[in-house]
């Protein structure tokens, strides 16, 4: 297992290292310590799979408030997404900034996704599962999210959104806000 750091303090891509022979390959795609290291959490409280029909699924962008912050660790583990995850840590230097990834079931790598960061993918493909783990349970009331297409994220999705539920398009756009993410 392999850890890079982005640009964006706190996340991180976290690549398999495999272990091949004719059988397949054998990989470690967690590890306490390493992530310890790395500075990143490593308590994972649930692990959740998101299965999704149809290409162009948007689900996101979704965050946890302060009262209940939640890391997640992303792996697609059949199809394709793009995932995109948002900083809206208050007082972070890179606020409102985002990383993008492409996470697939040929390239199984998995996106480190920090508490107090907007988060959310398209499906690239028909048929995708997603898995993730959560470090803090889901808290009903303290969810808040941005919108997709908010022209001040400048979100880029490389497909067109054909299905997205009727919550995750009408978060409100950040100029209805202050210009700052909802709390």
């Amino acid at each position: 297992m392999r850890i890079e750091t982005t640009p964006i303090a706190g996340v991180a891509l976290v690549h398999l290292d495999p272990h091949e022979d004719e059988r397949g390959f054998f990989a470690r795609s967690f590890d306490r310590a390493a992530f310890a290291e790395a500075g990143l959490d490593s308590v994972w409280e649930q692990a959740n799979v998101s299965w999704n029909v149809r290409a162009g699924t948007l689900r996101g962008m979704h965050y946890q408030l302060e009262s209940a912050p939640e890391a997640k660790l992303v792996r697609c583990t059949r199809g394709a997404v793009l995932d995109q995850i948002v900083d809206v840590r208050p007082g972070s230097p890179t606020y409102l900034q985002h990383v993008s990834a492409e996470l697939t079931e040929d390239n199984r790598v998995a996106l480190y996704v920090p508490p107090l960061f907007a988060h959310g993918f398209i499906t690239l493909v028909d048929r995708t599962e997603v898995t993730y783990n959560v470090s803090a349970p889901y808290t009903p009331g303290v969810e808040r999210g941005l919108r997709h297409d908010d022209p001040d994220l400048g979100l880029a999705w490389p497909v067109p959104v054909e299905v997205i539920s009727d919550k995750d398009a009408s978060w409100p756009l950040l100029a209805e806000n202050g210009g700052e993410a909802p709390r």
